[in-house]
């Protein structure tokens, strides 16, 4: 028979790649004939470049940029094989992880510095540009990484902004007369997983800001400033920057549809499209996949939920493994779960797990699994 393995990263603990083979252990220890296809899986976010830059063939580069308070550090994306498309997390810059609790303020904080991977990119000689745009620490609209790539923005008296949250309120007038892109067009996508508006009760600011760092008081000035930026944008571009999801990433979902004329898509449907997921799973008998937490957001289109509906789709038997599972038996059952392994129980602390990861993933599929003989026969 054959397995599909197609699990997500557990996160703090072990990569996709790595959660991969310590399923496929606990498989050989059962059989060791079994047939296993491993497809390391990601959802969008953290380490999807690293995913997709692997299945390219490609190569991991590492340039110096600005962190989300124009601090240089070392970030890195891949270059597919070919040369001809960069994988970039724009948390690599522009990440909340890059800063202390202490530091977290959206009113003084920039994406220029993923602005500055996407020209090294450019330099490089990509053609195109996947874009992953969670876990930012930023509000600015995406003026810090269109700045980055030449555009200029100007105040009232003309004078140039420094391009972090705060200055969106005082935004007159872009300049795009050097902008790199001009002389250079590439294809951008853009991976996105929340439809949130740029501005108002379910906007960038008001949503996401307090985790950034903001108060009451800066989510108001962050608010007007996304409100006054798409007024400028309307004017002066001609272009709509408020649509379901231009409120990612502190609006940068609205700066890369107004600057980068980028395309939308969702986290694990394009990951799903490019590695061609649904392929194996139809040549696969049983489906394992899993996540380091299952929770709410796992309904909402993470790894497990995309893996388990194209299973169900294909009349595929699937399971899955993850740190912790906080759903209840309905929920498993409306995903379509026949069975969900667990590596924090009562005799495994949250802290073991996490520090034991691969030992215990290979022991939970082998002891779940060795005397089960509905998932080892074909159907």
């Amino acid at each position: 028979m054959t397995i599909l393995v197609a699990p997500d990263k557990f996160k703090g603990s072990l990569s996709a790649a790595e959660v991969c083979n310590a399923i496929e252990r606990g498989l050989k220890r059962i059989n060791p004939s079994i047939k296993i296809v491993s497809v390391p899986m990601a959802d969008g976010g953290e380490g999807t470049y690293e995913l997709l830059t692997t299945h390219s063939q490609g190569s991991i580069v590492t340039c110096r940029v600005s962190d989300p308070l124009f601090r240089k550090i070392n970030a890195s994306c891949g270059i597919s094989g070919d040369g001809s498309t960069a994988f970039i997390e724009m948390a690599s810059a522009s990440g909340l992880q890059l800063l202390t609790q202490e530091e977290r303020n959206p009113l003084k904080t920039t994406t220029y510095g993923t602005g500055e991977l996407i020209a090294d990119a450019i330099k490089q000689g990509v053609k195109k540009i996947v874009l992953a745009i969670g876990g930012s620490a930023t509000n600015d609209a995406g003026i810090g990484m269109a700045a980055a790539l030449g555009m200029k923005f100007l105040d009232e008296a003309g004078k140039m902004l420094n391009p972090i949250g705060e200055n969106l309120i005082h935004l007159h007038s872009i300049i795009d007369d050097n902008f790199l892109l001009k002389q250079k067009p590439i294809e951008v996508i853009v991976l996105c997983d929340v439809d949130n508006e740029l501005f108002g009760p379910q906007g960038s600011a008001c949503i996401y800001g307090p985790q950034k760092g903001a108060d009451d008081n800066a989510i108001q000035i962050l608010d007007s400033g996304l409100r006054n930026f798409a007024g400028v944008v309307k004017a002066q571009l001609k272009l709509n920057p408020d649509f379901p999801g231009a409120g990612a990433a502190g609006g940068l979902g609205a700066g890369a549809k107004v600057f980068l004329n980028a395309t939308f898509f969702r986290g694990i449907e394009y990951l799903l499209s490019v590695l061609r997921l649904e392929d194996e799973i139809m040549r696969a008998d049983l489906v394992i996949t899993g996540e380091g937490k299952m929770d709410a957001q796992t309904l909402s289109g993470k790894v497990v939920m995309g893996v388990t509906q194209l299973a169900i789709k294909h009349k595929k038997p699937v399971l899955a493994i993850s740190g912790i599972n906080k759903l209840s038996d309905k929920e498993i059952e409306s995903l379509g779960l026949q069975k969900v392994l667990t590596l924090v129980n009562e005799h495994t602390t949250t802290t073991e797990a996490m520090a034991n990861a691969s030992e215990l993933i290979s022991n939970r599929v082998y002891e779940n699994l060795k005397d089960d003989h509905s998932f080892f026969t074909k159907k």
